[in-house]
C-alpha cells in the first residue's frame, strides 16, 4: 500500500525533507514511487506539486499525519489537522535518582515526639 510521507535528506543537524509517495512498509531511505515536493523545517517552507498530490489522494493513497497537517496548512487539502501522538521512551519517564548530601537536607525543628510501645 502506498502512502505520502516525508523522506529525510540533508546533513547532520540541518534537516530537510522530501514529500514522496512510497510503499508504507519500505525503508525510509528506499527509492520512492514519485517525488512530490519538499519541506524545510528550519524556514517552515513547504513546496509541493498540488495537482500530483490531489491525483494521488484521489487514487486512494493516504498521507501520514505530519504530511496531512502540512497540506492543510498550505491549503492543498481542506479539513482539520490530525493530532500527532508522540511516543515517550520508558527511560524518559523514570526520573534519574540523585544523590543528596547531608548539607542539602534541611534540618527539621523538634516537635512532639511519639513513643510506640509494643503490646504483648
Amino acid at each position: 500500500m502506498l502512502t505520502i510521507r516525508l523522506q529525510r535528506i540533508g546533513k547532520k543537524h540541518q534537516p530537510s525533507f522530501r514529500v514522496v509517495v512510497a510503499e508504507r512498509r519500505s525503508k525510509l531511505g528506499g527509492p520512492p514511487v514519485e517525488d512530490l515536493g519538499s519541506y524545510e523545517p528550519r524556514t517552515k517552507k513547504v513546496t509541493v506539486e498540488k495537482e500530483r498530490v490531489l491525483h494521488w489522494l484521489k487514487t486512494g493513497v493516504k498521507a501520514s499525519p505530519t504530511v496531512h497537517n502540512l497540506l492543510v496548512k498550505g491549503g492543498v487539502v481542506s479539513g482539520p489537522k490530525i493530532t500527532i501522538k508522540i511516543r515517550k521512551q520508558a527511560a524518559a519517564e523514570v526520573a534519574p535518582m540523585t544523590h543528596t548530601t547531608q548539607s542539602e537536607i534541611a534540618p527539621v525543628a523538634p516537635t512532639e515526639t511519639a513513643t510506640i510501645e509494643a503490646s504483648e
